[in-house]
């Protein structure tokens, strides 16, 4: 229990003060705009990012932040203090909910509500203890109106399948928490061999690779066979600490591009079939949302998320338009 976990490896490629694009490409490329057209941006959705914090005054994130507690022994174990003090927790939680403000960049779902739960130090490491508190938090964390999380984003992993962590991301999926993991960027680009890293792995989870903007698999994406999507994680923009923007890369840059993702879904899908749905009916709609891209399971699961990958009725259509006049 006393072992460590770490922060997926990943890249900065580039730092910015200031945002160039406002809708970064990723987003485009999972199509995430053509939901907000249709009114569904994650309203009322909870999303627990467990990662190493997050700039809770980040002029993109200060509004999206509902709470957050620290499980790592930074600021003298202050468990108030879930502030970032390595960039990739901050990153993360803009990929999946950065707002739509016409400044900075956005997120997938811009109207989604983050807790912030930082389980890994500023020098990108944690206890498998941290981590399985976290996720025992997210599942009994009830917000002021009752609001509860419906989704769990962990980028990070180690090689050591605990137990413990096992039985509280279970528990997770018990309590209807879809539970989405990074693959790694351990992969060799050889078909042949398996990457594997926990909790990614556990087959309860929704296991994320990444491809590129042309729809190539990552030169680091882990490759298993319990992949069960890909989303862009190559060059990808979001916030970072200080008020800045930066481009990393990462299948920890992929995962929250689905969490982001299955806010919306969650959104989209409850309306038109006016009930709450199950953890295992939100990880089937995310996957009805993918395309196929050429490769094997083990490489890409079920292909690229699109989400406008979907079929509905010709009165769901009607009625989603009616209520975005």
């Amino acid at each position: 229990m006393n072992k460590q976990v770490r922060l997926i490896p990943y890249r900065v490629e580039e730092v910015l003060h200031e945002s160039e694009e406002k809708t970064p490409l990723g987003i485009e490329m999972v199509q995430a705009p053509e939901l907000w057209n249709e009114g569904y941006k994650g309203k009322g959705n909870i999303v627990a990012v467990i990662d190493t914090g997050c700039q809770t005054d980040h002029p993109d994130l200060k509004d999206r932040i509902i709470g957050g507690k620290n499980f790592t022994d930074d600021y003298n174990s202050d468990r108030e203090n879930f502030t970032d003090n390595q960039g990739h927790g901050t990153h993360v939680a803009g990929t999946i909910g950065a707002a739509l403000d016409d400044a900075g960049v956005v997120g997938v779902a811009p109207e989604v509500k983050l807790l912030i739960l930082k389980a890994l130090s500023g020098e990108g490491y944690g206890s498998y203890q941290g981590i399985i508190e976290s996720i025992h938090y997210a599942v009994d964390w009830r917000g002021d109106n009752g609001e509860r999380v419906r989704v769990i984003s962990m980028s990070l992993g180690g090689p050591n399948d605990i137990p413990e962590m096992h039985d509280a991301i279970k528990r997770a999926v018990e309590h209807n928490i879809l539970v989405v993991c990074a693959a790694g960027n351990e992969g060799d680009e050889d078909e042949d061999t398996e990457e594997i890293a926990y909790p990614g792995y556990y087959k309860e989870v929704m296991q994320v690779g990444a491809v590129d903007f042309d729809r190539n698999l990552a030169e680091f994406t882990n490759f298993n066979d319990e992949i069960d999507l890909v989303a862009p994680g190559v060059n990808i923009l979001s916030t970072y600490p200080d008020n800045k923007f930066a481009r990393l890369s990462g299948t920890s840059m992929a995962a929250p591009h689905i969490s982001g993702a299955a806010a919306l879904i969650i959104n989209q899908c409850e309306d038109d079939f006016d009930r709450e749905l199950t953890e295992s009916q939100i990880y089937s709609q995310v996957i009805k949302r993918t395309e196929p891209l050429g490769n094997s399971r083990s490489m890409e699961g079920n292909g690229l998320l699109v989400l406008t990958n979907y079929t509905s009725s010709a009165e769901d259509r009607k009625r989603r338009l009616e209520k975005t006049r």
